[in-house]
């Protein structure tokens, strides 16, 4: 055990950081391998690979560097964040550009880059980075009310969501735009532009739904279940009534050997049918606690930048898992995805669930005495700390 006397580096990092909230992302984590257990093996077996846990040991490989990152960079400065978060976030929004020139079509979408055996999606690098960014020009409004840091954000917007409109990606234009538009709101947006953008977001939305096939497509789908092929959704639907409240039992579960993405988009209707209802509704309570502890710990932060990254990274985090859980229940339409990159869509999720969390390790821990003045900045500089991080290998990266 680390005594609280402790003043070595890793003392005052042990107890500076929500060690609460640590404990939630080990538990996602042991929950995720465990459901890949689960859900892997058919797929594997479907896709003729010899080793039923391959995508297991994907997920475990890809989870060693993940928290290395993730425990590197709880170290940095909200100073050094920020440079590094503009670095990434100029690196990325170029590759993401690059996809419109060089990136391979599918399905009439350009999102990826090919190099080596590697696939990159840019986009999923860039979110965190432009997160902290956005929370960077809006404190800045804050500070100084004479700095134009409101509209520079308003820019920025529109530099990231105009390459997103053109791959076409909508879900991550949608995401985006939604996270912004929190971290605008929370530095102090007036009714006159809440009117305003949300006039301008209904209509894009309604333009996409006209003009954009997949869209429609999409859409339609989710109103009227007989205007398209519903297969996936059917078979998630029935994962869950099959489990009942307390599930059929770790691998005796049956729709999961004809889900196509069960062991990746739709793992949630695989722990419905195997673990029940009662365990599912345990993990959205363990995303609820996540998203509202980190909420609260930025509420009651000094500074305005570690406000507005901790908020803004732990909401990016809310809105892809509860858009996940919901897709699963027939309750919102399917987010679109790239063909052929399913198996590794959980891969992404998990270093996106990484990438906000870190974020979310700062100072002032419930329960634990402040550090001294002299360590005080370092305690919080993991606020936003983490976000950057999302340059880690796998959060759009796959391996063919």
């Amino acid at each position: 055990m680390i005594s609280r006397a402790e003043r070595t580096v890793v003392g005052e990092w042990w107890w500076t950081i929500d060690r609460l909230l640590l404990g939630a992302l080990a538990a996602l984590m042991i929950i995720g391998i465990v459901l890949a257990l689960a859900a892997s093996p058919p797929v594997a077996a479907r896709l003729g690979i010899a080793d039923p846990f391959h995508f297991v040991n994907r997920q475990v490989m890809f989870l060693v560097p993940a928290l290395i990152v993730l425990i590197a960079t709880s170290f940095l400065s909200p100073r050094n964040i920020r440079r590094l978060a503009l670095v990434l976030f100029i690196l990325f929004l170029g590759l993401v550009c690059a996809t419109l020139v060089i990136g391979p079509e599918v399905k009439g979408a350009r999102r990826w880059l090919t190099v080596a055996s590697i696939t990159v999606q840019p986009s999923e690098f860039l979110k965190p980075s432009f997160v902290i960014i956005a929370a960077w020009l809006f404190s800045e409004s804050v500070r100084r009310p004479e700095m134009p840091g409101q509209f520079l954000a308003i820019g920025l917007l529109g530099a990231v969501v105009t390459p997103l409109v053109m791959q076409p990606d909508f879900g991550q234009t949608m995401l985006v735009s939604l996270v912004w538009g929190s971290l605008f709101f929370l530095a102090g947006l007036r009714i006159i532009w809440v009117v305003g953008l949300g006039g301008i977001g209904a209509t894009g939305l309604y333009l996409a739904y006209m003009m954009v096939p997949h869209v429609t497509k999409r859409i339609d789908r989710f109103l009227d279940p007989d205007s398209g092929d519903t297969y996936q959704i059917d078979l998630s639907i029935n994962s869950f009534l099959n489990g009942g409240w307390l599930g059929q039992g770790p691998g005796e579960g049956s729709f999961k050997k004809l889900l196509p993405d069960g062991h990746t988009d739709f793992i949630f209707a695989v722990a419905g049918e195997e673990f029940g209802a009662v365990l599912c509704m345990m993990i959205a309570g363990l995303f609820a606690f996540i998203v509202l502890r980190a909420l609260n710990r930025a509420m009651n932060d000094e500074d305005p930048f570690v406000r507005f990254a901790t908020a803004g990274l732990a909401i990016l985090f809310g809105l892809q898992s509860a858009i996940n859980m919901m897709v699963n229940l027939h309750m919102m339409p399917a987010k679109a995805h790239d063909a052929g990159q399913g198996h590794d869509a959980a891969l992404r999720l998990l270093w996106r669930l990484l990438a906000a969390l870190a974020g979310l390790w700062h100072g002032h821990a419930a329960g634990a005495h402040p550090p001294p003045p002299a360590h005080r900045d370092a305690g919080r500089a993991g606020a936003a700390g983490h976000a950057a991080r999302r340059a880690s290998p796998a959060s759009g990266v796959r391996r063919r």
